[in-house]
């Protein structure tokens, strides 16, 4: 059949011959017009002198096809091309030559029609509506889904039928969609409500967001993330989502004094029956609160498969009556994290009869965490023989780890972190490798020897767990540079590793680790290990570290180290400050994320001179101070413009939070925080890409407080490109509204997520009322863009 179809400058003859069920001939003649005129798209028509050009093409018929028609050159006899276009939004308009005329012909192999149209305009829109919400359902950034809702009203539409989880922040009290109602999100499953303010407060009059607004607006929500200062909230919200399968709860206020023990958590079982996984690592309770309100809640119990149970600041861990009924009431466990009580000093104290009895109670654990938290007691001789290590063994012994790993057969990541040592580990850890080669994934052992011994060229230890993919050796007083060696040979397949307080490695030993690494690449050709956390390790400095890891920086994606600095040596630094370098150019392309320990009054600015100087793709670092800062700093600034040598940096965490000193008036000779503050602050208005900042401000803790000072807001408000801001502490309103000069932010917080958080709710700094007028001042503001 032949089917000729004009537009305005252009006449075009297309004759199309089924030959063949599965394949289709086309021949097309296109005769432009002989005077140059304008398109329908804005494009010049080319001078031709009304000649035609024959183009013949076989295309199979499983598809439909778009072609663009477009002539090779502007000479009067020239060739046509006939090419396929993507279904790409916008790809209707493209840019040829300024004399160049393009017509689209569309052809389905379903339509055999003798008269086939043109198709003028196609959008995005003529799309069906459950095809764009599939579209849409694939957009997993948040920032692409913000911009997305942006374009227009449908798309804002679809963007709110497809998303998947949000988190809510500003206030309570008010309807930042006034006079309209809330919108409908029909599909989100996750919703994060810990950050609305005012912070862990609920107002005495019923809040909009916490009545049936956000149930009627959320109405698949299976995720919830809460900030619950007292049963109430739970009482208000949990029996609108009866089907809650995950919730987690954030407190750092003081437990209500006067609360029936497992109050606290009895509505959220009471009301949600089905629920399947609890996390309290954020929230501040005590022990007995959680082992009553399982125990009281039996049926409810059975159904849950996740428990994490690392209490905000908790000091005293579980004892083994409360693990021992915990893991009885919830026989399905998978998942188990938990402070507990090894101390044998302590009352009720875990041993190996407690994880024995937790591994017969519960056989379907996949994660096991145990942690520590009682801190070894010392007299006060540190010389006795009774404060030796070696005379304080932990209440874990060797057998008792045996018999776990063999009673769990699912096992596959595995946490025990102990105060107190535990000797000659390494048959226990052969005894896991062996019965779950690739299993096991992650491994973190905190206080063990017998690790790996590295003795000649077999395996041992935790060298034969060869599927381990993480791996944290804490407090493990006896790995040396041959133990890493060992465990480079036996672990080819980790990906992050951590040394925390290895006091025997050198940074020797990291670098044959490394080659063990670059070796395994080269030959493979697959990246292994991409994570990397050195830290307190007394032998090794920063510059030597960075040195040792030459040989990884093609496949490091994270690094995390202490920043001891050494003196350079005097040929380098006379080299440094004439602007050339003695060590061969290196480039760390894959490194990503960059975290780093600073002790108090230390520098950043040798960074750049270790050898850390080009990092193209770094986006995001977490700096955190410890230490002492009742003193006063010295004359020179603590180097953070050093940074704005990393082009996209765009987030970074400057963590003061333990850095000590005095939040008002300071003894004579010393100094406030502020000064403090503007020593670690000082420069950041020279990093342009900096987007989101996450600060910490340093504290008092005689008068805990953690308050942003008049000095720090001036310096942060310096910082032009910022969108994000979060302060972790309090400040005036008065401070927080120097942030309004920032023309591009469009989120400030404050959060109180330090324990015991103020209770103060006079001052002008907690007013419910601040909050709200620094919020609503925020958010009508005028954004560029």
């Amino acid at each position: 059949m032949a089917s000729e179809m004009s537009c305005e400058n252009t006449q075009i003859l297309a004759k199309f011959h089924f030959q063949d069920p599965t394949e289709i001939e086309i021949e097309i003649k296109v005769k432009p017009t002989p005077d140059p005129q304008v398109s329908p798209y804005g494009v010049p028509s080319v001078e031709k002198n009304g000649a035609t050009n024959p183009i013949t093409v076989r295309i199979p018929l499983s598809h439909s096809f778009t072609f663009l028609l477009s002539p090779l050159s502007t000479a009067p006899h020239s060739n046509f091309l006939l090419s396929p276009l993507s279904t790409a939004p916008h790809s209707n308009f493209l840019h040829f030559s300024p004399r160049t005329h393009f017509t689209f012909l569309h052809f389905s192999p379903r339509t055999k029609m003798e008269n086939a149209q043109i198709p003028v305009g196609t959008h995005l829109y003529d799309l069906p509506e459950q095809l764009l919400l599939r579209i849409f359902s694939f957009i997993e950034p948040t920032r692409a889904r913000n911009s997305a809702s942006l374009v227009c009203r449908r798309w804002r539409d679809l963007e709110r039928r497809t998303r998947s989880s949000l988190s809510l922040r500003g206030n309570v009290i008010t309807n930042p969609y006034h006079p309209h109602p809330f919108p409908r999100f029909p599909s989100v499953s996750s919703l994060d409500l810990s950050n609305l303010s005012p912070w862990g407060r609920v107002p005495s009059n019923t809040p909009l967001l916490v009545g049936p607004t956000l149930p009627n607006s959320f109405p698949a929500v299976t995720d919830l993330t809460l900030y619950s200062r007292d049963p109430t909230v739970l009482i208000a919200l949990t029996h609108h989502w009866p089907r809650l399968k995950r919730v987690k709860l954030v407190r750092w206020h003081n437990r209500p004094s006067g609360a029936d023990i497992g109050s606290d958590l009895g509505p959220l079982f009471e009301n949600c029956t089905e629920i399947e996984e609890v996390d309290l690592s954020e929230f501040y309770c005590w022990t007995e609160d959680v082992a009553e309100a399982v125990r009281s809640h039996a049926l409810v119990a059975r159904n849950i498969t996740g428990l994490d149970l690392m209490l905000a600041n908790a000091t005293d861990g579980f004892r083994t009556s409360e693990l021992i009924s915990i893991s009885e009431a919830c026989p399905n466990l998978r998942r188990l994290i938990a402070p507990c009580a090894f101390n044998p000093r302590c009352i009720d104290f875990i041993n190996d009869a407690t994880l024995l009895r937790i591994a017969t109670n519960c056989t379907h654990l996949t994660t096991l965490h145990l942690v520590d938290t009682t801190p070894v007691t010392l007299n006060n001789n540190p010389g006795a023989a009774n404060n030796l290590q070696e005379n304080n063994p932990s209440t874990i012994t060797r057998t008792g780890l045996e018999t776990l790993f063999s009673s769990l057969p699912l096992l596959t990541d595995f946490s025990l972190d102990l105060s107190h040592p535990i000797f000659e580990a390494g048959p226990a850890l052969e005894v896991l490798g062996q019965r779950c080669t690739n299993l096991i994934q992650n491994l973190k052992l905190g206080n063990f020897e017998g690790v790996c011994k590295g003795i000649w060229l077999h395996l041992n230890g935790v060298a034969i767990c060869g599927g381990l993919k993480s791996l944290c050796l804490k407090r493990c007083c006896d790995v040396s540079d041959s133990s890493l060696v060992t465990i480079g040979r036996g672990c080819t397949r980790l990906e992050k590793f951590e040394l925390i307080e290895c006091h025997l490695v050198t940074e020797l030993g990291i670098q044959k680790l490394a080659k063990k690494f670059e070796k395994r690449l080269r030959q493979t050709k697959r990246q292994t290990l991409k994570d990397l956390t050195v830290s307190q390790c007394a032998l090794i400095s920063a510059p030597a570290l960075v040195k040792a890891l030459e040989p990884l920086r093609d496949q490091l994606q994270r690094l995390q180290f202490d920043c001891i600095w050494t003196e350079l040596d005097p040929k380098m630094k006379k080299a440094l400050e004439e602007g050339f370098l003695l060590w061969p150019y290196k480039i760390w392309l894959e490194l990503s994320e960059l975290s780093l320990w600073l002790p108090a009054g230390e520098f950043l600015s040798p960074l750049i001179e270790a050898g850390l100087d080009d990092c193209p793709n770094l986006s995001s670092i977490t700096i955190k101070v410890e230490g002492n800062c009742l003193t006063k700093p010295g004359p020179h600034n603590f180097g953070i413009n050093a940074l704005s040598l990393f082009p996209d940096l765009s987030k970074m965490k400057l963590d003061l939070g333990e850095a000590i000193g005095y939040a008002f008036s300071a003894p004579p000779f010393q100094t406030d925080l502020s000064a403090w503050e503007k020593f670690y602050l000082l420069g950041i208005e020279e990093l342009p890409s900096l987007q989101e900042l996450d600060y910490w401000p340093p504290q008092d803790r005689d008068l805990n407080r953690r308050t942003l000072s008049m000095v720090a807001a001036g310096l942060i408000r310096m910082s032009d490109s910022l969108r994000n801001l979060f302060i972790h502490g309090t400040t005036y309103e008065h401070i927080m509204w120097n942030f309004l000069d920032i023309l591009s932010l469009r989120d400030a917080q404050l959060r109180q997520d330090y324990y015991p958080a103020p209770e103060d709710n006079t001052s002008t700094e907690m007013r419910d009322e601040s909050c709200a007028r620094f919020e609503l001042k925020l958010n009508n503001i005028w954004q560029p863009y």
